[in-house]
């Protein structure tokens, strides 16, 4: 009788040998050129970046602003993404430190190759990313009212242009409806953007016959919390009547300055403040029974009485309170949460127009785009990189919400350069040596 051994053991070789080929196959297939383990394919998901202070003295008001692009990211994701992949938000925090901007901004782009980035509140933020942008052709959108005299091909600005805001707020205190005001002072914290507006503001107040005497300028730094020798002159220069502060304060300074306007028994009926820093996110941090007849000027409030917009607002309650985030439901929106958000869609409705992600290729296609945003319909301009928007006036109340006293008919057009300070100035969307083109 013969042995089976032989037959076994060979048997048993055959299947080592196709075992260990299988190994290398899927060995093979898992390591690329190189050796190395391959990892995920990097292109499954585009990364934008969110460049927003979450600590420091601007956290007041950036904070809402990262929370929102998230909601945006979401909601887009939730619909299948931007061509077909989902979006990657990656979130730093530039602590309202303004050199700490440019190395967040070059740690995105650089080191994380985000897409685009949605960031910056102050001017002297934007001004400190800028280079960043231009030298590496990157996009920043920047979703806050500033001073203008600026039109660079890397940034998309969503927020208000002077003629949006700052012009049509000192036009409506001199009108009839807004109380015939003949004195202007003009208060700001120490930076570009109230430096700037208020070189605007008195250019135009000048232009319409206020005397110079009638117009103070006064800053404060960053954080500055003691206000009561400033609330004093002002509670002098109103003494005889038909005087505005024109408000440019930013950040958490605001609280204590209208804390010590109260205190000192200014109302908006001795003195009003028109301010163009302040909107509903700010007044949650502030006790509003001494606000109410206070002004602001934007382009947006949560009043907003449309579907849209109140889809909007409860929609932002419902994500702020799912994820857990300080304030939950009880949250509110106001303009530059508005603009964030918008944002977001504009980049991606102009990448789907183009066909990609990448911010050469892409940002032409936003030149006319049109979006339905929370606040109504708004246009990108076709020659520059700013938004086509309505303006409105508002009226604190004692709830901490606005009623809306103004409003422009339609759309504004918006002109970056102001023509009472740069009247020779625009700016084309023509690129030359990745710079913008200044026409006269």
């Amino acid at each position: 009788m013969k042995s089976n051994k032989p037959k076994y053991s060979f048997l048993l070789k055959s299947l080592s040998l196709l075992m260990l080929s299988a190994s290398l196959l899927v060995s093979c297939s898992k390591a690329p050129e190189g050796g190395t383990e391959a990892k995920t394919d990097s292109t499954e998901t585009v990364k934008i970046g969110v460049l927003h202070s979450l600590s420091g003295t601007m956290a007041i008001s950036e904070v809402s602003l990262k929370d929102v692009v998230e909601m945006a990211v979401e909601e887009i994701n939730a619909t299948g993404g931007v061509l077909g992949k989902k979006i990657e938000p990656v979130v730093v925090d530039p602590a309202s430190d303004w050199d700490l901007f440019a190395e967040k901004a070059k740690e995105l782009i650089l080191e994380k190759k985000v897409k685009a980035v949605f960031g910056c509140w102050t001017s002297v933020s934007r001004k400190s990313v800028l280079p960043v942008f231009e030298e590496n052709k990157s996009l920043l959108f920047y979703p806050v009212q500033y001073e203008g005299e600026e039109c660079s091909q890397n940034v998309i600005y969503t927020g208000a242009t002077p003629n949006q805001q700052l012009i049509p707020a000192a036009e409506y205190m001199m009108s009839k409806a807004g109380g015939e005001y003949k004195k202007f002072y003009l208060l700001g914290t120490d930076y570009v953007f109230p430096r700037t507006a208020n070189k605007i503001l008195k250019a135009f107040l000048l232009s319409k016959g206020v005397p110079e005497a009638n117009i103070i300028e006064e800053y404060t730094p960053f954080h500055h919390q003691d206000y009561q020798t400033i609330v004093s002159k002002i509670k002098k220069f109103a003494a005889g009547g038909k005087a505005c502060v024109l408000s440019t304060v930013n950040g958490d300074s605001n609280v204590p300055f209208y804390k010590e306007f109260s205190n000192q028994g200014l109302t908006a009926s001795v003195c009003p403040i028109m301010a163009f820093s302040v909107a509903e996110d700010e007044l949650r941090s502030m006790d509003t029974e001494f606000l109410v007849g206070h002004l602001a000027a934007w382009n947006y409030y949560q009043a907003i009485d449309t579907e849209e917009n109140k889809k909007f607002v409860a929609d932002f309650k419902a994500f702020c309170k799912k994820n857990n985030l300080p304030g939950g439901d009880a949250r509110v929106t106001d303009d530059p949460i508005c603009w964030a958000y918008t944002g977001v869609y504009l980049w991606k409705l102009a990448c789907e127009k183009a066909g990609s992600v990448e911010s050469e290729k892409m940002k032409s296609s936003l030149y006319g785009l049109e979006f339905k945003s929370p606040g109504g319909l708004v246009k990108m301009d076709p020659k520059n990189h700013h938004l086509a928007k309505p303006v409105m006036i508002g009226e604190i109340k004692k709830d901490g919400q606005f009623d809306i006293v103004w409003k422009t008919d339609g759309l504004v057009s918006p002109e970056p350069w102001s023509k009472l300070t740069s009247p020779d100035k625009d700016c084309d969307h023509v690129s030359h040596g990745g710079t913008y083109t200044i026409t006269k």
